[in-house]
């Protein structure tokens, strides 16, 4: 794929606060795996929008299925569609199966399709992209598998946020999105059929 290959992107996995959505005594790359296989039965019922999604755009299907096991539990964690309460603004900050950020104060996209449809996939790849994008053009030394993660980790918290490769997470959701993200999208692409 255009962005890098997933597959030689290096990662340490889930942290010890990720892993404990599952109670899981361990972190690391064993417990993202172990995370990405707890939801890959909820995930086949998305697996033809995934992979047309990412032919249409150019992304690994492997990763859209990392981003939505992360941001959603593949739908198992959202109300209606909509995740990520924020009790200050008494309303959702993200919809949808990868989580589009809705927030005024943060992404502020506005929802496209259902929440569990295409459309919704393309949206949400396309902002994925944009982020790739971004990190390509701020850090043009990397090489595309480190831009590619840091894309990742900007989906989470903006490029803004991104300041060097060797702590691409330290501003993240849990200090550890994208080693997270990659070790699923790894375990999805020689495991979960994707």
């Amino acid at each position: 794929m255009g962005y890098g290959d997933i597959m030689a992107v290096e990662t340490s996995g889930a942290s010890w606060q990720t892993a404990q959505q599952d109670k899981l005594g361990y972190e690391g790359v064993s417990a993202s795996h172990t995370m990405a296989e707890t939801d890959l039965g909820r995930m086949n019922r998305y697996r033809s929008k995934i992979n047309n999604v990412g032919r249409k755009k150019g992304i690994d299907p492997a990763l859209i299925a990392a981003i939505i096991s992360r941001e959603s539990r593949a739908g198992n964690t959202l109300k209606n569609g909509w995740g990520d309460w924020d009790p200050q603004r008494k309303a959702y900050n993200g919809f949808g199966l990868m989580q589009v950020d809705v927030n005024p104060n943060g992404g502020g996209h506005t929802p496209e399709g259902s929440w569990d449809s295409e459309e919704h996939l393309s949206q949400a790849t396309d902002i994925l992209t944009h982020f790739i994008g971004r990190i390509q053009r701020k850090f043009p030394a990397w090489d595309k598998d480190k831009q590619l993660k840091g894309g990742i980790a900007a989906y989470n918290m903006g490029d803004g946020n991104v300041h060097s490769y060797a702590q691409v997470d330290a501003n993240t959701t849990g200090g550890d999105y994208s080693n997270d993200v990659v070790a699923r999208a790894q375990w999805y692409k020689t495991k979960g059929g994707f």
